[in-house]
């Protein structure tokens, strides 16, 4: 089927999706009332796990509400209620909170495992459009959400009504996780294969060169003795440290540029006249993650890795950064 239908008309049509889709949401603040409180509480005390179910669109939603219940705390789980009528029950247990979602209240394959649920003296939280339906009635705590149209210009297809379900559930995580205490070191324990896992996770212990492999020559050395150390360990600088191998300054490869650019002969000058003093030194114990940020906010590629007293104990450039996955 073909369409002549003109830009500023399909402009016009996603920006009303948008509007009633954000009035929609905008009315959910009128539902987070004493229903919403009652289903953080009960999802707090299980002693088991959050089972979420629902059927067609709301169970997609319901899918991505338990994977982010999961990730922020709070052990849940998806089942698909036509599935659970044929064996899946069996996942659910007593110590369970059942959170079931259905726009009309009435999905005949939730309401077919109301009886299992009830009988087994798992607790259920229900979420719909309609407070007067069967599973609103049936549950312990229902939580309407309710749109005034759906965003379908046919008012068939779930749009406001998935979207405010959608943004209800991420309103229960988020206050389960403020309840539970969660941290971003919690989180990032959950999501360890990631990006993010790694800027949370990771130390500048984990990554830094450590004991022959660290750049160092003396106070007293000649500029051409750290060239051969920054060309034997490759990392573009070298730091320079005193007889206690506490830290004076960093000799980069850039110096060693400004260095030539002048005419200066590297044969003959110390490295104590171009070496940077007072550079900047990060702990073992930090985060990668502010090795990064330090690195960024000063403009430059290197850092040295010092113990509470100053003493030389890694070296780290931006490479090592990439390699890690933090950059």
């Amino acid at each position: 089927m073909t369409s002549n239908i003109k830009d500023n008309e399909l402009l016009r049509i996603g920006l009303n999706v948008v509007r009633i889709e954000a009035e929609a949401v905008a009315s959910l603040a009128e539902h987070i009332d004493g229903s919403f409180v009652d289903a953080c509480r009960l999802m707090h005390d299980c002693s088991g796990r959050i089972v979420v179910t629902g059927m067609g669109k709301s169970g997609h939603v319901g899918g991505k509400i338990a994977a982010t219940l999961a990730s922020t705390g709070t052990p849940a789980f998806f089942v698909h209620p036509g599935e659970a009528s044929h064996g899946d029950l069996g996942m659910i247990t007593s110590k369970d909170v059942v959170f079931a979602l259905s726009n009309s209240g009435e999905s005949a394959e939730i309401l077919t495992i109301l009886p299992v649920i009830k009988r087994m003296g798992a607790a259920l939280v229900s979420m719909t459009g309609s407070p007067a339906s069967t599973l609103a009635r049936q549950a312990d705590v229902h939580i309407h959400i309710g749109v005034r149209e759906e965003a379908c210009t046919l008012g068939l297809a779930p749009t406001s009504s998935t979207t405010a379900a959608l943004v209800m559930g991420d309103a229960l995580a988020v206050a389960l996780l403020e309840a539970r205490g969660f941290t971003r070191e919690d989180f990032a324990l959950s999501h360890p294969g990631g990006r993010l896992g790694r800027r949370l996770l990771l130390r500048v212990s984990d990554i830094m060169h450590a004991g022959a492999d660290i750049p160092a020559v003396g106070a007293a050395a000649l500029v051409r003795d750290a060239v051969m150390e920054m060309t034997a360990k490759k990392l573009g600088m070298t730091a320079v440290v005193d007889a206690e191998n506490c830290v004076w300054g960093i000799f980069t490869d850039g110096d060693l540029r400004r260095l030539f650019e002048r005419g200066g002969d590297f044969n003959a000058t110390p490295i104590a006249q171009l070496m940077t003093a007072g550079c900047q030194r990060i702990k073992a114990d930090r985060l990668a993650a502010e090795a990064l940020r330090m690195m960024e906010d000063k403009r430059i590629n290197a850092l040295l890795v010092v113990d509470q007293e100053n003493h030389l104990i890694g070296a780290l450039n931006m490479h090592d950064l990439l390699r890690a996955g933090v950059v």
